[in-house]
């Protein structure tokens, strides 16, 4: 794989950057990774927005990133999306700039709750304020501004970066050609706010999680372990966890205080959820999945109906594909119905796509030939 690095780039403004739930914060960095090469108009740039617990780190090879310390754990060094992004892939860079950012209170680099505050010199904790989609996409536009692209080929994300990337197409319409969504949806389920409250939950009542300002003593691991460990059966199709389970982890001779883990079914997710603790922050995973849970796409597009927010989408000729996995827990197919039937209402006639898979939700990330013909077709047209 083709060694990358993350670049970095700091916005200081004259007054603080305001945040939509009355936030402020005096300065932002933002960490990022591209491919391949920026044309002379600017015309060939595609944005990705990555998954909740995700990196901007999507191609390559990245052994280290400097200020992040033991959280960039080995099994990050190489792209998430390896299979999708490069020459002659899906999204090629023989053709198009792919550009992916780590998300503003991030924990890979973008400034989040454990940089340091420039106004105390110790870390935000829980002073970082709450962020909203509609947050992340307007830091983001203003890297664009700085890159030099005034308009993008493609906004791209899968699970939470689609609704990331509906976001920034719907507040800025003129600022994109093409949107692709992979299973993510218009506007988080009752369902899924209730397993992100579980998640929330667990976190909070870790003991060592002390209000989230816990940087100079012991870090919330159990909580943050727990939280994963809910969050990943809505990954992973029941079929495909009890075959890994059973391929992956010898049973292991765990105990807890009074239990002791009895199967490697038990292990495996025990196993996921202490190897997580290693490489992500809790404060960040609250402030991501706080973000999902809230999200409805008129809200963050400050539109009073969905028809008003896709009729946008319509008059700036935008093609849209949106793809479904039909064995996703997390975000399932009739969310994607949903969301189609909002853009079709609105005239923009989507393309949608019903990858047939067993692996669930992480389908996006280990089958890239569902996926690669339908996002070559679109992003050619």
């Amino acid at each position: 794989m083709p060694a990358v690095e993350t670049q970095f780039e700091t916005f200081r403004e004259d007054a603080p950057i305001r945040l939509r739930d009355g936030g402020e914060l005096p300065e932002v960095t933002l960490a990022f990774e591209t491919w391949g090469t920026l044309n002379a108009d600017g015309s060939n740039a595609i944005l990705l927005f990555h998954a909740l617990s995700g990196s901007h780190h999507a191609c390559g090879e990245n052994p280290a990133i400097p200020a992040i310390g033991e959280l960039w754990q080995p099994d990050l060094h190489n792209g998430w999306w390896n299979d999708i992004i490069g020459p002659g892939k899906a999204l090629d860079t023989d053709k198009y700039f792919v550009i992916c950012v780590n998300y503003l209170g991030g924990c890979y680099g973008t400034t989040g709750p454990a940089s340091l505050n420039p106004a105390t010199g110790k870390p935000y904790g829980s002073s970082f304020p709450h962020v909203t989609a509609a947050d992340q996409v307007e830091v983001q536009a203003k890297l664009l501004d700085r890159l030099g692209i005034s308009q993008l080929h493609a906004a791209v994300g899968p699970s939470v970066g689609g609704l990331l990337a509906l976001t920034f197409a719907t507040r800025f319409p003129e600022r994109v050609r093409n949107v692709i969504s992979i299973a993510a949806g218009y506007k988080t389920t009752v369902l899924n706010r209730l397993i992100l409250f579980e998640q929330i939950l667990a976190i909070e009542n870790d003991p060592h999680f002390n209000g989230g300002d816990y940087y100079d003593s012991d870090s919330p691991s159990y909580g943050l372990a727990l939280a994963r460990m809910i969050s990943h059966k809505t990954f992973v199709h029941v079929d495909a966890f009890e075959q890994r389970a059973r391929r992956d982890v010898k049973q292991a001779k765990d105990s807890l205080a009074w239990y002791r883990v009895r199967d490697q079914f038990q292990s495996y997710m025990l196993h996921q959820g202490k190897k997580f603790t290693k490489r992500f922050d809790a404060n960040t995973y609250l402030r991501i999945i706080d973000l999902w849970s809230k999200f409805n796409g008129a809200n963050e597009g400050d539109a009073e109906t969905p028809q008003e927010l896709f009729s946008r989408c319509k008059e700036a000729g935008q093609k849209w594909l949106v793809f479904s996995i039909d064995s996703d827990f997390c975000f399932y197919p009739e969310e994607q119905a949903e969301l189609v039937g909002h853009l079709s209402e609105a005239g923009v006639e989507p393309m949608h796509i019903t990858v047939h898979s067993d692996k669930g939700h992480d389908s996006f990330l280990l089958e890239p030939d569902f996926y690669t013909p339908h996002i070559a077709w679109l992003l050619g047209q």
